[in-house]
């Protein structure tokens, strides 16, 4: 089955906001998804995608930091530092071309499958920790901007109905 580059929804789609499906069956159309995110997130710029972002309501998503790039189903976020923080700007391309400051725990651990359903950890900090935390929210039908403090939050909305 080809590899695809797919379409990433944007803010105001309601595929966003569901949460999404376990994997239950790892058949044809998981192991395509995960070619898709892997082909989609391979380009610069790109530090993760959750298959809701391309329209899928399953829990996986791919990331693309420091050259590696890799893939997670059923992905949960296990651990993350509570004392050490960073509050930098983050993106996404579901909410494309704003970046908002935005508070994440400076370490963050993620236990999941793969597409052998051998157990999977994936853990960072900084920019991966950032990464798994905001590919995690996507996936319980969360934005980024859902945590953005409140005058922020009140930018980024009237930034996306200018956009929308």
């Amino acid at each position: 089955m080809p590899m695809a580059m797919r379409d990433i929804r944007v803010v105001g789609d309601p595929v966003l906001r569901t949460p999404c499906e376990p994997v239950t069956d790892i058949d044809e159309r998981v192991k395509a998804l995960v070619e898709d995110l892997l082909e989609t997130v391979d380009h610069e710029g790109r530090a993760g995608l959750a298959a809701n972002q391309i329209g899928v309501s399953l829990r996986a998503f791919s990331w693309n930091i420091d050259d590696e790039i890799g893939y997670v189903l059923n992905p949960r976020l296990v651990e993350v530092s509570e004392e050490e923080y960073q509050d930098g700007d983050e993106g996404c391309l579901s909410v494309p071309g704003l970046w908002f400051p935005t508070e994440r725990a400076w370490y963050a651990r993620v236990e999941g499958t793969d597409l052998d359903g051998k157990k999977v950890v994936v853990e960072g900090e900084e920019l991966m920790a950032r990464c798994l935390q905001h590919e995690c929210d996507h996936l319980d039908g969360m934005l980024y901007i859902d945590r953005l403090e409140r005058a922020q939050r009140k930018k980024a909305m009237r930034a996306i109905r200018e956009m929308l």
